[in-house]
């Protein structure tokens, strides 16, 4: 069976799940594909239940585990307050605004953001998005819904279930300023913040384990399983290759460039092993989104004159770890090491020599000069 049939097929059998029932209820449209060219211009019909335009989007990796919708809040409008019993993380695309967020009964916090602001509203809270301008403002939203809505498979539960985390909110002042509590754990740059202001300009710590030049902060917010990480590399350069589970969805911020994805079962040098058809090569801008299958290596190319920089948006919290995706990565810190040595990353020494040479012909035809080292132990 081919690479698309298996896409295909297990496409199909997701419709079966309550998750994807709901949603086939709801009106909007659902684009189903491996990557989506830019967020920002996909097309919305009115979604009665959040009281403005929107769009399922369901790429190919994100497989049950991650849903992900775009929406739009008119020109001096604002949304229906809602409350939900899974998890979401908000990243605005467009426009300016604010945010309220409260518990039952309580009293209402307001925070306010622009372009490339990121949050959470915590689990189960009410909250209100508010446009501040005149524009229509648009932003990505990703949630663990699938999961949830799979188990309980009662929609009256998921939105009006009454219990208050208050663990996670408790309503105290400042839960939504930018936090300042950074950390390593493990291979692993935390960055403990409930509002990142801009995504785009955020500092990040260095990880060179990833690739040449690779910077890497991982954001813990709101006390969620579902959290992320900013990603930045030089121009001229790209990530080494690895794999984990599914469900990490993936947004350029700054330049351009393509990912290869491959099976794991195609071997570490899928081209030299004589299948090179069935390597999907997915172009990526700003706004642009994808997200690797399960079990599937990929690998980042920067390709246009400026550092490269990405929102990945995924498990993985190290505060409230979540088992499976422990052992998707083989080890917490398995994407840091080598598969030789048990983790799930191959050297530059190891890699395909296709994928250099396919590189360095991108860059002929950009202009820009290819700055990957040589040498085994980059």
């Amino acid at each position: 069976m081919s690479r698309d049939a298996r896409v295909r097929d297990l496409m199909a059998a997701f419709k079966k799940t309550a998750y994807f029932q709901w949603v086939a209820c709801q009106g909007i449209p659902v684009i189903d594909r491996y990557g989506v060219e830019d967020v920002r211009e996909v097309a919305m019909d009115y979604w009665p239940r959040l009281g403005g335009r929107a769009a399922f989007i369901n790429l190919y990796g994100m497989e049950g585990v991650t849903g992900m919708y775009v929406a739009e809040i008119p020109g001096g409008g604002a949304l229906a307050p809602e409350k939900h019993f899974y998890e979401e993380v908000i990243c605005i695309l467009t426009g300016q605004g604010a945010t309220e967020v409260w518990q039952e009964g309580g009293r209402k916090q307001m925070f306010e953001w622009a372009p490339w602001s990121l949050f959470a509203p915590p689990l189960n809270t009410w909250h209100r998005l508010i446009n501040g301008g005149r524009q229509p403002v648009r932003f990505l939203a990703v949630t663990n819904a699938p999961l949830v809505m799979d188990v309980f498979h009662n929609e009256d539960f998921v939105f009006n279930c009454p219990y208050i985390f208050s663990d996670r909110y408790s309503g105290g002042d400042g839960f939504f300023n930018v936090g300042q509590k950074r950390y390593e754990s493990g291979m692993q740059h935390i960055w403990e913040t409930n509002f990142i202001m801009d995504i785009q300009s955020a500092a990040l710590d260095q990880r060179e384990v990833k690739g040449a030049g690779v910077r890497i902060t991982q954001f813990e917010v709101s006390g969620n399983g579902l959290i992320g990480h900013l990603a930045q590399w030089p121009a001229g350069r790209y990530h080494k290759a690895h794999y984990h589970g599914p469900g990490a969805i993936l947004l350029g911020l700054q330049s351009s460039g393509y990912v290869l994805l491959w099976s794991k079962e195609l071997g570490t040098q899928p081209y030299q092993s004589g299948h090179g058809e069935e390597v999907v090569e997915v172009k990526w801008k700003e706004g642009s989104v994808y997200c690797p299958p399960g079990g599937w290596f990929h690998q980042h190319f920067n390709t246009g004159a400026q550092p490269a920089r990405h929102l990945a948006i995924r498990y993985g919290s190290r505060i409230h770890p979540i088992g499976f995706k422990i052992a998707d990565k083989r080890s917490e810190d398995g994407v840091y090491i080598d598969v030789k040595r048990g983790g799930t990353l191959i050297e530059y020494a190891d890699e395909d020599p296709y994928i250099r040479k396919h590189y360095e012909g991108e860059m002929q035809k950009t202009g820009v000069s290819c700055q990957m080292p040589d040498g085994a132990n980059v």
